[in-house]
């Protein structure tokens, strides 16, 4: 929405396309956490477990609205106008018609024509979006509030984010390219979103500013899952010798847990025990749950984004999120991306073939950091890509996020937060004379009021 590349580019495209939710992935073991059992929950049983939400008014506005009415239809909503437009469908800033008018009742609808969807083959695409959107619970990504049919229409309520998006936000930054302290900020949110997503099983496929929303308080909410697909996790746990952690080839090994080595592996005799403990003692150790066995072959995405084996169409996994990450760096750092071509044809090549390479800027140590992160990010052989081995473990380890508190990063004041600047806008503005009071007759005050027409809401 409100994007200013080409939108031609975006997408499925051509005949090397694989059509269907399960047909373009290979799973992997029977024992492994799947987001596919995780989306068979009905939405109406999970919808109270949302513990971000349990403080949210907007929550809380559906939870009344669901417990009076029973179900929560179209008929409950204001539609108040047209946010923007994407592949899929239609979304809509709207509002409950039992609320207030304050801005801080205000949704987002997503309004899809499931019948053009179905013509065009691409039902499954927003089936598939629903179905993540039911599972997620984290603070950077969207809360489904509520979801409904209407005729033909499928909607989903969403959060509504009022900073609009990052690619908006850059084109007001001097240069068009955020500070370095800001672009590391957004990164580290997006990549805490992504990390959750890989967890859950989800691959993005999409990530670019037009995609990552700026929140009221200025934190980012990544958004529009219809290009992401779904595989299983099998989470493994490394052990690391705390004194060979830094060091190159230390023979970092994967321990599989109990809940994955059945119950006859957790039972040993107390010198067994004591064994055990002195192996681990003096190690670190760490959770990875990164969908390693992922695999598509549909060519998705925006041109400038795609990685080298989304274009070769041999199949690519969870890697391509950690490529994106690296072209949305580099965008928010240097206001372009890195292998942009005179046309779509010249964009593909300069993936390819073209090494990465950066702009004559005023060094300094940080960037310095941040090229080097972007560097590694955008290895074309995605096996030596930084995040292949141990995902967002390895780039949250980069030089690059030296003093991220990642426990803490929700504390961290943003660099803009929308509420703050719309405040600072109405102190300055001036002061509007207010208009004399007129006098009405007997028969005046008796007329009923006509509301003009373009006070109406719409749909």
């Amino acid at each position: 929405m409100g994007s200013g590349r080409d939108e031609s580019s975006d997408y499925e495209s051509s005949c090397s396309s694989i059509t269907g939710g399960i047909s373009d992935m290979s799973f992997g073991s029977s024992s492994s956490i799947s987001v596919r059992s995780l989306g068979a929950v009905s939405f109406a049983s999970s919808r109270s477990h949302k513990p971000h939400r349990s403080n949210d008014a907007l929550w809380a506005s559906i939870a009344r609205l669901r417990a009076s009415s029973g179900l929560v239809t179209l008929n409950h909503f204001h539609l108040l106008h047209r946010l923007g437009s994407g592949d899929l469908g239609n979304v809509y800033l709207c509002r409950l018609k039992s609320s207030s008018s304050s801005s801080s009742s205000l949704y987002a609808m997503k309004v899809v024509d499931k019948e053009a969807l179905a013509i065009r083959n691409k039902l499954q695409r927003a089936e598939t979006e629903k179905e993540i959107l039911r599972t997620l619970d984290h603070p950077f990504l969207p809360t489904l509030y509520a979801e409904f049919d209407a005729s033909h229409f499928s909607c989903i309520v969403m959060e509504f984010c009022s900073g609009g998006d990052l690619h908006v936000a850059r084109q007001r930054q001097p240069g068009r390219r955020f500070p370095l302290s800001s672009a590391k900020f957004y990164v580290a949110e997006t990549l805490l979103a992504l990390e959750y997503l890989h967890m859950m099983g989800v691959v993005y496929r999409d990530l670019k500013p037009e995609n990552v929303l700026v929140r009221d308080d200025g934190h980012i909410m990544l958004s529009d899952f219809d290009l992401s697909f779904k595989c299983e996790v099998v989470p493994r746990v490394f052990k690391q010798r705390l004194a060979e952690k830094n060091n190159k080839g230390s023979g970092i090994q994967p321990v599989l847990s109990c809940l994955y080595g059945g119950a006859s592996k957790c039972t040993r005799n107390n010198g067994d025990d004591d064994q055990d403990h002195n192996e681990v003692e003096g190690a670190d150790t760490e959770l990875v749950a990164e969908p390693f066995s992922a695999r598509s072959k549909s060519f998705v995405g925006t041109h400038e984004y795609l990685a080298p084996e989304v274009i070769s169409g041999l199949g690519h996994g969870s890697a391509v999120d950690w490529w994106t990450l690296g072209v949305f760096l580099y965008e928010m750092l240097y206001g372009r991306t890195p292998f942009k071509g005179e046309d779509n044809k010249k964009t593909l090549i300069n993936i390819i073939k073209q090494p990465v390479s950066f702009p004559k800027v005023a060094y300094s140590e940080e960037m310095m950091r941040a090229q080097d992160l972007i560097t590694k990010l955008l290895v074309k052989n995605p096996k030596k890509r930084i995040g292949s081995m141990k995902g967002s473990v390895e780039i949250k380890r980069h030089e690059f996020f030296k003093g991220v508190n990642w426990a803490l990063i929700r504390s961290v004041k943003p660099p803009e937060v929308p509420r703050e600047l719309r405040r600072s806008a109405r102190s300055k503005a001036p002061a509007v004379p207010t208009p004399p009071l007129m006098m009405l007759t007997r028969n005046q005050r008796d007329q009923p009021y006509k509301i003009p027409p373009q006070h109406f809401d719409y749909f």
